[in-house]
């Protein structure tokens, strides 16, 4: 299967945000290469918001381009077999951490925002990662800091779509890890 198609499974499978999923889907269906950078009329990009083993604060990355507090993502590459994939590749490499696993249930959330050209957007599909045990964070070329911040804190130093993924994140803690989450 290819990561078009993976993407296009997955986003059939995401029964939230109705009017944007079928607006990435008629991305996808009008983009052949939306799942890749050289896409100008936008592409798909995969992150995930990484939860400490307590479950109590979220790594966050100083985006290094942009200035920002963000989670962990980027662009698909060649060697992703799965929307998934990309997300635990990009989540691994900016964190540091190896041996993250995403919250099982796919997608957390869709966010589409716009970047500057030559491509103009990014449909970015966001996924919740939980670091293992013993998890030791390593700053990444992509960024400028890295910082776990508890879930309050986070929601400040961040903009709103970070703010809304925390809180679906959130959500999904309870509803798909159960009630020990």
């Amino acid at each position: 299967m290819s990561l078009h198609d993976d993407a296009v499974l997955v986003l059939n499978g995401y029964e939230d945000q109705d009017e944007l999923r079928l607006g990435y889907l008629g991305h996808l269906a009008d983009h052949p290469d939306a799942m890749w950078k050289r896409c100008e009329a936008g592409h798909l990009t995969a992150s995930a918001l990484v939860i400490d083993p307590s479950r109590q604060r979220v790594l966050l990355t100083l985006h290094k381009k942009l200035g920002m507090w963000l989670q962990m993502g980027g662009h698909c590459e060649p060697q992703d077999t799965s929307l998934e994939a990309a997300a635990l590749r990009e989540a691994t490499e900016e964190s540091g951490i190896p041996g993250l696993t995403l919250l099982p249930g796919g997608p957390v959330q869709l966010d589409r925002h716009r970047i500057p050209a030559p491509c103009h957007w990014h449909f970015d599909v966001q996924y919740a990662a939980l670091a293992p045990p013993e998890a030791v964070e390593r700053i990444s070329e992509e960024s400028l800091d890295l910082r776990w911040f508890d879930y309050a804190r986070a929601a400040e130093v961040a903009d709103g779509s970070v703010a809304r993924l925390l809180e679906r994140t959130r959500a999904a803690l309870t509803e798909r890890a159960g009630p020990e989450a």
